[in-house]
This record gives structure tokens, C-alpha cells and sequence, in this order.
């Protein structure tokens, strides 16, 4: 099976491969390419759209397609009809297309009733959405769950439209079919899973949408070459219906989630953010929290509310899971957020890397995080004897030596590896060398945690 990154090897990704020249890096060219692929096709929440979506991502990772039937009743929802288009336009008396589905899949209301009519100007208005804020870009709309239609068009082109005798064709379907989501499980050495979520439902949005997608599959490409502590489980599903469903049908075994994290607005220029789950400070909130620190860039950790995207469904209060989100700008706080503005030019090569190589990294923490018990827990051993002492007489210790005298102090049942990173302020790969050393001396012993009070 072909890798997302066609001209690089993501086996090859270690943490250090963040503090490389981005910008240049062939992974990020490959997940933009990624996103290229996937940027034309006309999305929504349920439709042959999300099914061509899958089988783009399935040429990298071999997700399972699941079909919910519409009428389906999960929780306090219903599954929809399934929506499919094949035209959609208003002409003019001249013929011309004015505004075209085929030009741009933005331009059609999401989940727009057929409709063929003729109308005039003011009898068609209601029925136009523009931004006169930004007069050159196509706004995003829907309307999943109210039956009506309309088109979405530049303030400039309803601006420009003329008095006249209008055509409109809407050849679409609404009709009993299905909804479609997309599942992988990579098996580890526990039964205790790591939830990885992204939305499929959105058509040409590059950054709110495909980058979440690109960034999600070329880490599940990642993980898949790994010994896995953890079983992931990554879902890709449709917004807030998807994800709802996806809980209902799992319902019985959705306690296995132990950490997890969506994934979303991935690829733009802007800082690294996180929110925090519910719990506020899981331990997945502790890892992607002192990855960011730790990378020295600057970043935002802000606190759960339950609005955004499909962790307020994860982290509702009869499921409260551990999952947080990952971002860069968040959504709504960049200008282009849901406009045609949203485009290929919007996402960045580096910024798609950057996101990758954190997820990678936080993950390496949760894998790793341990619990151990000092074996020699009166006074320091003596560190050379087991080849663990690299300073000299007179000089300060170095980051590995500290590592070993954190790790030791610190190894009393109550703390673990993340702990430890996390006071010490010391990088995650020198806490891991510092334990694996300490380990093989059989200066501690890994145990399972003491119950918090």
C-alpha cells in the first residue's frame, strides 16, 4: 500500500525531525498533495461524496466503510436522508450560468431540496447568501436539518446581478439511503484504545475539513509501522451527526477509550492550539500540553467548552472521555473560515508537518508514561557502577544526567515517567533515555500506578 507521503518515508519521523527546515520537507508536500486530491469533491454529511472521500483515504489505510441506514434513531437523533447532487445552477434569460455548482460545490446550500423553477431576481434573493464582509469569497452554508434550498454566491456577484427571468435547477436526491463513516483499528497490547477523530462532511475547505484528514491518515500510516502499546481506533465521520452515531453504535465498549484527540484546522500558518477534554487535565491534556511547551513555539492550551467540533459529542457528560482537540488557529478565528477562501493557497506544506510531528510526539508520551518503583530508594546509588554517570567533577550536570537523578528521586509508586517530565522540564526523550538506562540496571522496576485518592 502506497504511503500518503509518495516522496518520503514517515517511518523515518522521530522528535527530532521537528526542529528541521519544514518548509522543505517532502512529507508536507505529500500531505498537501493529499488534500489536493481530496479538495474538488462535494462533500456533506451523508452522500456519495464522503463514500469517494473514503476510498481516496483507503489508496493509504485500510479503513472499514460503515453504512447507518437513515431513520435510525441514536440518542436524541435521527440519521438523515442521504443527499446527493448531480447539478445545481441558476441561468440567466441568456442561458449563461450565473452561478455554478460545477464551478465551485461551495455555491450550493448544503442539503438543498430539488428544486426546477423560474423566477425573478426578488422572487430568487431569499434564497442567495453572500458576505458583504468579504466580497470576494463564496461563504459556506447548509441547512441539514431544515428542508429548503439556496445558493451561495461572492457579494460581488449578487451585486452584479441584473432584473431578469431566472432559471433554477437543483438536481439533487433526498431520498432513504445511508450515512457513511469511515473506521480503522490498529490492535496494540491492550485492549485500552486511543480515539482519533476527524470531520468528513465539509466540500472544498482545505483547513476546516481536508487537513484534518490528511494529518489523521498519514499518522495511522505512521503507527501502523509501530509496536503499539495502545489499540487506536481512528473514525472518520461526518460533524456532530457522525460523531453521535459512531457513540451509539459503540456505546457498549466506548468505556476502552483511554486517551484520544480530533483533529481539525490543521494546516494553516498560525500557532499550535489545544483544548483541553472536559476532565480538564487527563493525561492526554498533561502530554499535548507539554509537548507544546516543550517545543519552545508558540502555542495556546485553552479550556473545554462545549461548543466546536466533535469533542463537545465526546466529552458529553454520560460519555466524558478524555479527549481533547487539536488545532492551529481555531475554528472562526481565522478570516477564511468557511468561505471559498479556504483553499489550497490557505494550507501550508510545513504547517500540515508541524502538525503531524507533535501528534506523533504527544503520542509517544501517552505510549511511553509509566509508573516505576526505585529499588535503591535510600540515597543515591552510586551511578557509576552501572555506567549511568557521564559528568565530571566540577561541571554542571548535563540534561541526561539530571534525567537520571529526576527519574530516581521521583520513582516512588505516586509519579510517573510524565510527572517527572513535567516538573523536571527536561525533553520527553531524555526522560525515556534516562528510565530505559535506569531500568536495564535494575535501579527501578515498572509497576502499575497507586489508585489517586
Amino acid at each position: 500500500m502506497d504511503d500518503i507521503a509518495r516522496h518520503a518515508d514517515l517511518s523515518d519521523l522521530r522528535e527530532s525531525d521537528a526542529a528541521v527546515d519544514l518548509s522543505a520537507d517532502k512529507t508536507g508536500r505529500a500531505l498537501h498533495a493529499f488534500i489536493a486530491d481530496m479538495y474538488p469533491i462535494a462533500r456533506s454529511i451523508t452522500g456519495d461524496g464522503v463514500r469517494r472521500t473514503i476510498d481516496l483515504i483507503r489508496n493509504h489505510i485500510p479503513l472499514t466503510t460503515c453504512e447507518v441506514p437513515s431513520g435510525l434513531q441514536v440518542f436524541d437523533w435521527t440519521v438523515p436522508l442521504e443527499w446527493n447532487v448531480r447539478d445545481a445552477y441558476v441561468k440567466n434569460s441568456a442561458g449563461e450560468r450565473v452561478i455554478d455548482f460545477k464551478e465551485s460545490n461551495l455555491h450550493l446550500l448544503g442539503y438543498s431540496m430539488p428544486v426546477r423553477a423560474r423566477m425573478t431576481l426578488e422572487e430568487l434573493k431569499p434564497h442567495l447568501y453572500s458576505d458583504p464582509d468579504k466580497p470576494d469569497w463564496i461563504p459556506y452554508r447548509t441547512s441539514y436539518y431544515k428542508q429548503t434550498w439556496g445558493f451561495c454566491l461572492s457579494h460581488d456577484q449578487l451585486l452584479a446581478m441584473q432584473e431578469d427571468d431566472y432559471e433554477i435547477c437543483i438536481d439533487a436526491d433526498l431520498a432513504p439511503g445511508h450515512l457513511t463513516y469511515g473506521d480503522l483499528r490498529l490492535l496494540g497490547r491492550t485492549s485500552e484504545e486511543v480515539l482519533i477523530s476527524c470531520h468528513i462532511c465539509h466540500p472544498s475547505l482545505c483547513n476546516d475539513n481536508l487537513s484534518g484528514i490528511a494529518v489523521a491518515t498519514a499518522l495511522a500510516q505512521h503507527l501502523r509501522k509501530m509496536e503499539l502499546r495502545y489499540t487506536y481506533r481512528f473514525v472518520f465521520v461526518p460533524g456532530t451527526i457522525g460523531a453521535i452515531t459512531w457513540l451509539a453504535l459503540n456505546e457498549a465498549h466506548v468505556g476502552r477509550v483511554k486517551h484520544g484527540f480530533v483533529l481539525t484546522c490543521a494546516g494553516d500558518a498560525g500557532a499550535m492550539t489545544y483544548k483541553k477534554s472536559r476532565r480538564g487535565n487527563a493525561e492526554i491534556d498533561r502530554a499535548w500540553s507539554y509537548v507544546l511547551e516543550q517545543s519552545g513555539e508558540p502555542h495556546e492550551i485553552q479550556e473545554f467548552s462545549p461548543y466546536g467540533y466533535d469533542e463537545r459529542q465526546y466529552c458529553s457528560p454520560g460519555f466524558n472521555l478524555p479527549i481533547g482537540t487539536v488545532m492551529r488557529t481555531p475554528f472562526g478565528k481565522f478570516t477564511e473560515y468557511h468561505s471559498s477562501a479556504d483553499n489550497l493557497d490557505f494550507v501550508r506544506p510545513a504547517a500540515l508537518y508541524d502538525t503531524l510531528t507533535k501528534a506523533i510526539a504527544a503520542i509517544d508520551v501517552i505510549e511511553n508514561n509509566a509508573c516505576f518503583r526505585n529499588e535503591k530508594p535510600f540515597c543515591e546509588p552510586k551511578l557509576g557502577n552501572y555506567g549511568l554517570y557521564r559528568g565530571l567533577g566540577g561541571l554542571a550536570a548535563g540534561d541526561f544526567q539530571m534525567a537520571v537523578l529526576w527519574v530516581l528521586n521521583m520513582s516512588d509508586g505516586d509519579h510517573s515517567l510524565l510527572d517527572i517530565a513535567e516538573r523536571s522540564k527536561l525533553p520527553w526523550g531524555t526522560i525515556k533515555e534516562a528510565a530505559a538506562g535506569l531500568r536495564a540496571a535494575s535501579l527501578i522496576q515498572q509497576i502499575e500506578p497507586r489508585p489517586k485518592s
